[in-house]
């Protein structure tokens, strides 16, 4: 039942982190809010885990905040309106 709980836990959050990493219009928004989705989610998924929540979120953080600052806002647009 544990393994269940887990699986539904890590999608849940991986569905979430997904969905908001469109956030911000520049890269500093964008690593900014990565950085906040990736430390939650890292440290969610390290408690699951049985490791340190703290370690998970800098983990989290930095891959979530690259992540954010490497992105442009047309890779995930979610906005089926054009920009002008």
């Amino acid at each position: 039942m544990a393994v269940e709980e887990t699986t539904k836990t890590i999608i849940a959050v991986t569905a979430v982190a997904l969905t908001l990493s469109a956030c911000g219009y520049n890269k500093g928004e964008r690593a900014l809010s990565g950085a906040g989705i990736g430390a939650g989610a890292g440290a969610v998924g390290a408690a699951v885990l049985g490791s340190d929540p703290l370690t998970g979120a800098v983990v989290g953080g930095a891959a979530g905040a690259a992540t954010g600052a490497l992105t442009d806002p047309d890779d995930v647009n979610f906005d089926r309106r054009r920009r002008r």
